[in-house]
């Protein structure tokens, strides 16, 4: 039988790691120096393990939550880490650079790792914050979506790790064209499929071979545009949520929120409305979808079933919230929302608080409020593994 799920809280800001039981909220391990990036996100690797990087020493760790010891490797990767992916084995492994603490993008390094052997290489791509999937199979590909210009850029992985030292820079093995506005990355591995968010919709491709073969778009079915995409391999699924109104990040408490689902077998699109303000990553659980929303007039959880029902549970405010005439992204408190497809438990961070509320997706109800003694700042970053739960099925950090 195996063990219940536990929970990865990340304080990126103030350098920390704790693994916790749910609902019980007992501390099974703890990490210290750590300042996770919190762009790049958590990677759910096959048994129960976790990838992240260390933004500050400049490492890709994998953590075993469920082992005697959490960090189970540290392999030194290029930073400020943008987006990281592997290949549905969990063993090829690939690390994007961003802007990090700059006014733009600089770095144009992409890392690939071989987590089953910890070899690594560094090369140079295109600056431009670029995301990433990884295809695997015998030839594993690197599928780094650019913009500006906007394309989908495939590469042998094999000849990545093979680059000689320097960092050299590498061209793409083939390419397909797409809007400069891309942001949002997916793959679906049962399908062989890499889905990219533009504003145009969901552009699809498959492989073939090593080559990547252009299907046809998925639209939004509104007259907003999704900036975050995820693939849910329970219900085989896309999720996004699509953010209309005005653009002005200053108006931001007058923005719109739809869930969007798109069904991969049926071709069929749901949207949902979630309320105005900003919602941010969604969490998918056993049998619901997570939202967390943050508006001046109170925050809430927003839970999608199966069928379409919506329950809203609110959530206590937060010190240092974002304000009227402020922007949601600048010194402001957030929350980051948790949960595992293998489990019925939700958990949402209070930021400044070092407060994790567990509910109970079944009932909506709260069942602990954990208290860390660190205050979470930005609303930290959270997971919830099993550690058989199938999380693995979506390769990309999130």
């Amino acid at each position: 039988m195996s063990p219940g799920p536990l929970l990865l809280v990340c304080d990126h800001v103030g350098g920390s790691v704790h693994v916790l039981t749910v609902p019980g909220g007992v501390e099974a391990h703890r990490l210290t120096g750590r300042h996770l990036s919190e762009h790049a996100g958590l990677l759910p690797l096959p048994g129960g393990r976790v990838a992240c990087v260390d933004d500050r020493r400049g490492e890709l760790l994998v953590l075993d939550p469920f082992g005697p010891e959490l960090v189970a490797a540290a392999v030194p990767v290029a930073v400020p880490a943008e987006h990281l992916a592997c290949d549905p084995s969990g063993r090829w492994a690939a690390v994007t650079t961003g802007l990090g603490r700059n006014s733009g993008p600089w770095s144009d390094l992409l890392t690939v790792v071989d987590l089953a052997t910890s070899d690594a290489a560094r090369v140079r791509t295109r600056v431009g914050e670029p995301g990433v999937t990884v295809l695997g199979g015998d030839e594993p590909l690197v599928v780094l979506r650019h913009r500006e210009p906007g394309a989908l850029a495939v590469h042998r992985f094999a000849d990545l790790l093979g680059a000689p030292p320097g960092c050299p820079r590498v061209t793409p093995h083939t390419h397909l064209p797409l809007p400069a506005d891309g942001h949002g990355d997916a793959q679906a591995p049962c399908l062989g499929h890499v889905f990219a968010a533009t504003g145009e919709g969901v552009h699809r491709a498959r492989r073939e071979g090593d080559a990547l073969v252009a299907e046809p778009t998925i639209p939004w079915g509104s007259s907003a545009r999704g900036w975050y995409l995820r693939f849910d391999p329970r219900r085989r699924a896309l999720w996004s949520t699509l953010r209309g109104g005005p653009a002005d990040p200053l108006r931001w408490p007058e923005w719109t929120n739809q869930a969007w689902r798109h069904d991969l077998d049926t071709g069929s699109t749901v949207l949902t409305e979630l309320g105005p303000g900003l919602v941010f990553r969604l969490a998918l659980a056993k049998d619901r979808t997570a939202f967390t929303r943050v508006h001046p007039d109170g925050d809430e959880l927003v839970l999608l079933d199966a069928g379409g029902a919506v329950r809203r549970v609110p959530l206590p405010a937060m010190d240092g919230a974002p304000r009227r005439g402020g922007t949601p992204w600048e010194g402001v408190q957030r929350r980051a929302v948790a949960a595992s497809p293998g489990a019925d438990w939700i958990a949402v961070t209070r930021g400044g608080h070092g407060e994790v509320h567990v509910f109970d997706a079944r009932t909506a109800s709260e069942a602990t409020r954990l208290r860390l003694d660190t205050p979470l700042h930005h609303g930290g970053h959270a997971m919830l593994r099993g550690q058989d739960d199938g999380a693995e099925g979506d390769p990309v950090g999130r």
